[in-house]
């Protein structure tokens, strides 16, 4: 895809991952809709990117249902990055119900919605894209994340299921599955006992390492403009990914040849 010229949504843009995404993708000439709750600072990044600042709060369902309707009275969205999310570590029996709820609505609802949402304009064009930022979390179980690598794993299969009704269509999806990521998400990781020695574990292990984020923010832009599937990072620990995605694969195989059009 030719980023010049064309209307990216990227969600979680204040800060982290997001931020850097905002600022890559503009400089590739895309005018960047940025959505997040924190107003001053999603404000100050619009000014500094020549972008526009959609303040929303993705677990209220009334600004989430809002959301895309309020972009596309700007413009078309060409491409929807799915990038806000929560972490919360700790032991799951002391997890917070309200937390469960929060982590459920940002990492897993907020991109299902979103992406229901900006859908039919899309179709109708038969051009866009829908990028969602996972995590191999959704292939593993660590200590500590039980809710939050749940939710990963759901996005990582909505989005290969996904992409399997739109084939043809002219719309594709990326899905990005990352390890950690230099982010105050990261230092969160070892602010609980057991997640920390995990993390500990695999980086001996030379599983993980500190992947930081201008670099994670480019490797996703190049993949948007390559139309690429998948990525993964680091690449070193791609194969818990890959073999969790074995049995979807085996299910494609299966299934080949099945008319997937609507009735």
């Amino acid at each position: 895809m030719e980023l010049r010229g064309k209307r990216v949504v990227v969600t979680g843009a204040s800060r982290g991952i997001g931020e850097e995404l905002a600022r890559q993708f503009a400089a590739k000439g895309a005018t960047v809709a940025l959505v997040a709750r924190s107003v001053e600072s999603l404000e100050k990044l619009a000014a500094d990117i020549g972008g526009a600042a959609f303040p929303a709060d993705l677990m209220d369902r009334t600004q989430r249902d809002a959301l895309i309707p309020k972009i596309e009275a700007d413009g078309p969205i060409d491409v929807l990055v799915n990038n806000a999310g929560l972490l919360d570590t700790v032991s799951f029996k002391s997890i917070d119900p309200a937390d469960i709820d929060g982590i459920i609505d940002v990492n897993l609802h907020a991109p299902i919605q979103l992406a229901r949402a900006a859908l039919p304009a899309m179709l109708a064009r038969r051009s866009g894209k829908i990028v969602d930022i996972s995590s191999m979390a959704g292939a593993s179980c660590t200590p500590g994340v039980v809710t939050y690598s749940a939710t990963k794993a759901g996005l990582t299969h909505f989005n290969a299921c996904l992409r399997d009704e739109l084939r043809g269509s002219g719309v594709d999806n990326l899905v990005v599955e990352l390890g950690p990521v230099d982010t105050e998400m990261e230092a969160m990781l070892h602010a609980h006992g057991p997640t920390h020695r995990s993390m500990v574990r695999l980086k001996h292990l030379r599983l993980v390492r500190h992947l930081p984020v201008p670099r994670v923010a480019a490797a996703i832009v190049r993949a948007v403009e390559k139309d690429s599937t998948y990525l993964r990072m680091p690449k070193r620990a791609a194969a818990f990914p890959v073999v969790a995605a074995l049995p979807r694969q085996m299910g494609r195989l299966l299934l080949a040849g099945v008319d997937r059009s609507s009735n």
